[in-house]
Order: C-alpha cells, then sequence, then structure tokens
C-alpha cells in the first residue's frame, strides 16, 4: 500500500525544499470514474492522470460535476446519503476504494478547501490547535511552532501574531479563508482540493487567495474547481474541462493550460473557452 494511506493518524515530517516535495508526491489518476446520486449520474466514465506537483483547474458549467468529482477523490461523497461511486482513483500505486484503506489518513492526506470560508468559532490560534491536538500533536513548544509556520506560510502571520487568542470569526473574509488554508497545511497533506476557493470574496481578498495557491505550487499536488476561466489561465498548469453531454457530467479534455485555451481540440472547448456556449 503506498506509504500515503499508512499514516495511521501520524504527522508526517514536511520536505523543507519544494523540490524535495513536489520528488516525494505520487500521481493521482482515475479510470473509468462515476459517481450517482442515487440512479442519477452526476459525472460518467472520467479518465485523468494528474502530474505531482502540479495545480489543475477544473472548468465547466454548472451541473458538470466538477464538485462532485472533487468530492470523489478523497470519498467525501460516501457521507452524502444515497451516493455511489464506481472506478478506480488512485494515489501512485494504490486504489483508494481498495477495503484496507484507512479513511482517517487518506482525507489526511487530501486536505480541503470549500467555497465559503468555514473556520471554527473559536479562536484563530485555536483553529489551528484543535486538529492537531486530535491527531496526536500536544506538545506547547510543538503546537506553538506549527501555528507560527503556517499563518507565515499563507501569509497571516504579520496581520494576527498579536492577536492569536481573539475569535477567528472577526477575521474579514479573505483571512478567514486563509485561516482555513492554514488549518488544511497544519495536518501536511500532499495534495489540496480546492472548490471555488475565492468565488465568496471581494477581488483584492481573491487576488490574495489566488496568489497563495501559486506560491504552494511544487509543495502539494494542487485540484482547484473554478468556474473563473481568467483565473484558471492566471494558476493552473493543467485544464479539465467538464461538460453536460445526455444530462451527465463528461470530461471533454483535459491538457496543458495555453493548450487548451490557445489550440482546443474539442469544438465544444474552444467554445466555452470564447464564452459562446456555457
Amino acid at each position: 500500500m503506498n506509504v500515503l494511506l499508512n499514516r495511521s493518524g501520524a504527522i508526517y515530517e514536511r520536505a523543507h525544499e519544494n523540490e524535495d516535495r513536489g520528488r516525494s508526491l505520487s500521481c493521482i489518476s482515475t479510470r473509468d470514474l462515476s459517481l450517482y446520486y442515487g440512479t442519477k449520474a452526476a459525472f460518467k466514465g472520467v479518465n485523468l492522470s494528474i502530474k505531482p506537483g502540479s495545480i489543475t483547474a477544473v472548468v465547466g458549467p454548472s451541473g458538470c460535476g466538477k464538485s462532485s468529482f472533487l468530492l470523489s477523490l478523497n470519498r467525501l461523497a460516501e457521507l452524502i446519503p444515497g451516493c455511489r461511486v464506481k472506478g478506480i482513483v488512485q494515489i501512485g500505486e494504490h486504489d483508494i476504494f481498495d477495503p484496507d484503506t484507512d479513511l482517517t489518513s487518506l482525507r489526511l492526506s487530501m486536505g480541503m478547501i470549500f467555497q465559503k470560508p468555514n473556520p471554527f468559532p473559536l479562536s484563530i490560534k485555536e483553529n489551528i490547535t484543535l486538529p492537531l491536538k486530535e491527531h496526536g500533536t500536544v506538545g506547547k513548544n510543538e503546537l506553538d511552532a506549527r501555528v507560527e509556520n503556517v499563518l507565515k506560510e499563507v501569509g497571516l502571520w504579520d496581520e494576527v501574531r498579536d492577536r492569536l487568542h481573539t475569535p477567528a470569526l472577526s477575521l474579514s473574509g479573505g483571512q478567514q479563508q486563509r485561516l482555513c488554508f492554514a488549518r488544511t497545511l497544519a495536518l501536511e497533506p500532499k495534495v489540496l482540493l480546492l472548490d471555488e476557493p475565492c468565488s465568496a470574496l471581494d477581488p483584492l481578498s481573491s487576488s490574495i487567495v489566488e496568489d497563495l495557491i501559486t506560491e504552494l505550487r511544487g509543495k502539494y499536488t494542487i485540484i482547484i474547481v473554478t468556474h473563473n476561466l481568467p483565473q484558471a489561465r492566471r494558476i493552473a498548469d493543467y485544464i479539465a474541462f467538464f461538460w453536460v453531454r445526455d444530462n451527465v457530467g463528461t470530461l471533454i479534455e483535459y491538457g496543458a493550460t495555453e493548450q487548451v485555451f490557445n489550440e482546443p481540440e474539442n469544438e465544444l472547448t474552444e467554445a466555452y473557452i470564447k464564452g459562446i456556449r456555457g
């Protein structure tokens, strides 16, 4: 079994250099992946191979299965009543649907950020230390160091260092979202699943979070769902374009960002990129 899925709640030591970190990441691949809500298919037959350390943007119109695809990658979709997933998701050589997969370890390794910032109704510091304590980090010095390190990583340390014990909900929307990034990064995932992380933010906050995502390139494998095509073009290395065909989400095209934007292989992709459809 891939080491990524055998953590048993332990926190891995983070590599100090992006290059070293990138080499430790595994490819994520899907084969004939489909997801159903009851008898209704959200998407069907998705085949993808996502390169380690890259940023992949999943784009397409509403209702084409983008967010459902994201939820299938760390098996969060299984928590939705009536939801079932078929196919294969591999991280390295390991199929995440293998009965021996430790779901807690899987979800620790694939951190998720949602559309709307969702800090805990606790202090700024406790938002980071609570999950760390839940997963075995209890020493005060280690907790303090981890809090400082991740807040620096998301560019929040200088803004909140003197008010770590104030409520997280007192932060601005953009700061709350960066705190959610910090909370996720504290658990040292290898993959970041981002479901429209800027959609609830004002343009300035969105720009700051976008810059943060690009700074994380190479440290993590990042998959981001976004409706914002200019954003996808700015930050992504690869584009996965989904569409609704016969009322089912379908992967239409996957390729390097500039190739998809400048020389799309599919007419639907070209129409969507140009704003003619979608």
